[in-house]
Protein backbone atom coordinates (compact mmCIF):
# COMPACT_ATOMS: atom_id res chain seq x y z
CA UNK A 1 0.00 0.00 0.00
CA UNK A 2 1.52 3.36 -1.02
CA UNK A 3 2.27 6.07 1.48
CA UNK A 4 -0.07 9.06 1.60
CA UNK A 5 2.38 11.92 2.01
CA UNK A 6 1.46 15.56 2.51
CA UNK A 7 4.17 17.45 0.67
CA UNK A 8 4.94 21.05 1.47
CA UNK A 9 7.42 23.45 -0.03
CA UNK A 10 7.19 21.89 -3.49
CA UNK A 11 9.40 23.42 -6.18
CA UNK A 12 10.03 22.49 -9.78
CA UNK A 13 13.51 22.37 -11.33
CA UNK A 14 13.13 21.46 -14.99
CA UNK A 15 11.03 18.28 -15.18
CA UNK A 16 11.88 17.35 -11.57
CA UNK A 17 9.74 18.29 -8.59
CA UNK A 18 11.32 18.59 -5.14
CA UNK A 19 9.09 18.38 -2.07
CA UNK A 20 9.39 18.05 1.70
CA UNK A 21 7.30 15.66 3.82
CA UNK A 22 7.64 13.71 7.06
CA UNK A 23 8.47 10.01 6.73
CA UNK A 24 6.81 7.18 8.65
CA UNK A 25 8.95 7.89 11.73
CA UNK A 26 8.19 11.61 11.77
CA UNK A 27 11.55 12.74 10.40
CA UNK A 28 11.66 15.29 7.61
CA UNK A 29 12.56 13.82 4.21
CA UNK A 30 13.07 15.57 0.90
CA UNK A 31 11.99 13.86 -2.31
CA UNK A 32 13.06 14.54 -5.89
CA UNK A 33 10.84 12.99 -8.57
CA UNK A 34 10.89 13.42 -12.34
CA UNK A 35 7.52 14.10 -13.98
CA UNK A 36 8.58 13.24 -17.54
CA UNK A 37 6.73 10.33 -19.17
CA UNK A 38 8.50 6.95 -18.89
CA UNK A 39 11.34 8.32 -16.75
CA UNK A 40 10.64 6.83 -13.32
CA UNK A 41 13.30 8.74 -11.36
CA UNK A 42 12.53 9.43 -7.70
CA UNK A 43 14.69 9.44 -4.59
CA UNK A 44 14.49 10.47 -0.92
CA UNK A 45 17.20 12.57 0.71
CA UNK A 46 17.95 13.76 4.23
CA UNK A 47 18.69 17.35 3.18
CA UNK A 48 16.93 19.77 0.86
CA UNK A 49 20.25 20.73 -0.76
CA UNK A 50 20.91 17.12 -1.78
CA UNK A 51 17.44 16.78 -3.33
CA UNK A 52 17.86 20.03 -5.27
CA UNK A 53 21.31 18.97 -6.48
CA UNK A 54 19.85 15.68 -7.73
CA UNK A 55 17.11 17.62 -9.53
CA UNK A 56 19.61 19.94 -11.20
CA UNK A 57 21.89 17.13 -12.39
CA UNK A 58 19.15 14.65 -13.44
CA UNK A 59 19.13 13.60 -17.09
CA UNK A 60 16.10 11.72 -18.34
CA UNK A 61 16.94 8.50 -20.18
CA UNK A 62 13.50 8.60 -21.86
CA UNK A 63 14.37 11.52 -24.15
Amino acid sequence: MPLNRRFRSVTRIGPVQVGTAPDSRGREKHTAACTAPRCGFSADYDSRAAAELAARTHRCPAR
